[in-house]
């Protein structure tokens, strides 16, 4: 794998994947956006909203990842999101073989802006649980506590209005 992803490049990568969230909610899916990130840990090779709850930003990233690289070159890559990948796609990246993960926010912390909502109905299983259950040592950096808040706005605005309606 190559060398971690520099703090330089960590939070613009987190504030674009933030803005891939709000144009999802802004298509009325729910706030969550992720980028794939190159080897050279600065070239974004794609990006992902969510598009509904089974299809997540991140395992659809991922998925379609896997269909255009190798296993090899996706090593080396970084899955960024907004939000810590469930349970599902912390399974996607492990199979899609991308090395490293960077996200902003928990999941336990989105938990508290979702509540029971059957559109999210958040599981608190960290991808921490999940990557480190297999036979690959996957890097992971996060929760970032610099666009935390950002993030968070995002969520709480959005979720909030769920739960009212």
């Amino acid at each position: 794998m190559t060398s971690s992803m520099t703090p330089p490049w960590v939070i613009p990568h987190l504030l674009h994947a933030n803005d891939v969230a709000r144009r999802a909610m802004h298509a009325g899916n729910h706030p969550f956006g992720a980028i794939l990130v190159g080897p050279d840990q600065k070239t974004v090779l794609d990006e992902q909203g969510n598009l509904d709850t089974v299809r997540h930003a991140e395992s659809t990233l991922a998925a379609r990842a896997y269909a255009q690289h190798d296993a090899d070159f996706l090593w080396q890559c970084t899955l960024v999101t907004t939000v810590e990948p469930c349970a599902m796609c912390s399974g996607t990246q492990y199979w899609a073989n991308i090395g490293r993960l960077v996200y902003g926010l928990t999941e336990r912390d989105l938990l508290k802006f979702t509540g029971n909502h059957s559109e999210n109905p958040t599981m608190d299983l960290s991808a921490k649980t999940v990557l480190g259950s297999g036979q690959k040592v996957f890097e992971i950096i996060g929760p970032v506590l610099d666009v935390q808040e950002q993030i968070a706005d995002l969520h709480r605005s959005f979720w909030h209005s769920q739960l009212k309606s």
